[in-house]
């Protein structure tokens, strides 16, 4: 099944949910991905830096890694397509009039923005108002 692209319909439809978990950006150095499997990260992304890793914050706390702030992760539910155009570029702005932060991550069938933590429920609203 193919994912949505018209961007009307994917701002109309999203349905944006927030997920329950807290939710943390670390980033380890000089560390094969297959050694971080066992912290259970919803993503990865190898930089030259260093391997980031998205996880519970609980996991990061229990394996004693930094990070700098905890966010929310809101799904949007809508099957979007990785061929979409603008979708990211809208959520972006929307939030930004609120001065909230959209960290994007696009996977096969959603796309989830992470938010900090406190602005949530203010992100969510925002969303929201697409289907308005």
């Amino acid at each position: 099944m193919s994912g949505e692209t018209n961007l009307d319909t994917l701002l109309s439809s999203m349905q944006p949910n927030v997920l329950e978990q807290d939710y943390v950006f670390c980033t380890v150095q000089n560390t094969d991905l297959a050694n971080c499997l066992i912290m259970k990260p919803i993503a990865t992304f190898m930089e030259e830096e260093g391997l980031t890793l998205v996880l519970e914050q609980a996991m990061a706390d229990t394996h004693k890694l930094a990070y700098e702030s905890v966010f929310s992760c809101i799904t949007l539910t809508v099957h979007s397509s990785l061929d979409a155009v603008g979708l990211t570029a809208a959520v972006a702005t929307k939030l930004a009039e609120h001065d909230i932060s959209a960290n994007v991550i696009a996977a096969y069938y959603h796309d989830h923005i992470f938010v900090q933590k406190e602005k949530a429920d203010a992100a969510l609203q925002a969303l929201k108002s697409f289907q308005a």
